[in-house]
């Protein structure tokens, strides 16, 4: 299991799940959901290499480790501090 922090707010999650939906819950604004408007922005704190890899979306709008898409990202595994 998996653990998502956010504004100091812990989220449990299964290994290998998209976290937009804990995202979208601690206030992340979405608009698109598809990774293209770039609007669920966040800054990844601590704990990146426990997310997957940008995928083409991300790697599109210029992301990079630590600036990533709520609607995009998949943690797999320990913990990720997120901030937006």
């Amino acid at each position: 299991m998996a653990k998502v922090i956010i504004d100091n707010i812990e989220y449990d999650i299964e290994d290998g799940k998209q976290i937009a939906e804990i995202c979208e819950k601690a206030g992340v604004p979405f608009s698109c959901n598809s990774g293209v408007c770039g609007t669920c922005q966040i800054e990844i704190m601590e704990g990146a290499q426990n997310l997957g890899e940008l995928n083409q979306e991300e790697q599109d709008l210029g992301m990079d480790r630590n600036n990533r898409l709520g609607c995009q990202c998949v943690v797999k595994c320990g913990m990720v501090k997120i901030t937006f």
